[in-house]
């Protein structure tokens, strides 16, 4: 039962819907912005905008709702991503875990249940959204069908997977003044993450200790 629910858990959080599960429900408007601009420009953009930052910390509210717009979860949190690869996301107590990749691998540590889960980093894009990101921007196109809307100092971009084994439908990104301030994934059943993102700093120097996670003793470890 520990293994599944590690496994179940680490296919949650590595899509940042669930660690991540969350993302506080950030509402950009779009109603005004013009019509989406083609797949090859928005790709553009988007590449501009996150090519500029190499490293990333800040913290997040995240909010999940189902299908019928229930919450089912909202929590709050620290990150730090830098490329390529590397993040660390942490979750705040009282559903306290940590999500942490040094772009080969993945540990999920749950301290309250004494477990750490270790799995290869899967690099598929659509199965880790957080290689957005931190990640290879090259491979969005690859991954992606991509519009943006664009309206004064906000940005937002729509991305929908090309593979039909995505673990989400939908990817919303959203950029204000040139920094990331927020996203919304989608799922196949209709459940929302939507994840805010504050005081969000860029191209500081990271401690690369912060990329790997030295499991406490008397921890459960699950391969």
């Amino acid at each position: 039962m520990n293994r599944l629910a590690g496994l179940t858990g680490l296919r949650r959080l590595t899509a940042w819907t669930r660690l991540i599960p969350a993302l506080l429900l950030a509402v950009v408007s779009v109603s005004a912005l013009g019509a989406p601009a083609n797949d090859e420009a928005a790709a553009k953009r988007l590449s501009q905008l996150l090519n500029q930052a190499q490293t990333i910390t800040g913290r997040f509210s995240q909010l999940t709702l189902d299908g019928s717009g229930t919450q089912l979860q909202e929590t709050t949190g620290q990150l730090a991503l830098k490329r390529p690869g590397l993040f660390r996301w942490h979750t705040d107590a009282p559903q306290e875990q940590l999500l942490v990749s040094n772009g080969k691998k993945v540990w999920l540590y749950d301290p309250d249940l004494e477990q750490v889960t270790i799995q290869a980093l899967d690099q598929r894009l659509t199965h880790t959204p957080a290689l957005l990101l931190s990640g290879d921007v090259s491979q969005i196109r690859q991954s992606f069908t991509i519009s943006h809307q664009e309206s004064g100092d906000v940005v937002d971009f729509t991305l929908t997977p090309k593979a039909k084994d995505s673990l989400f439908d939908s990817l919303r990104l959203s950029f204000r003044k040139g920094v990331l301030n927020d996203m919304q994934l989608i799922d196949s059943i209709g459940q929302r993450t939507n994840i805010l993102f504050l005081g969000v700093k860029m191209n500081e120097t990271l401690d690369a200790k912060q990329f790997t996670f030295d499991i406490p003793s008397g921890t459960d470890v699950i391969q």
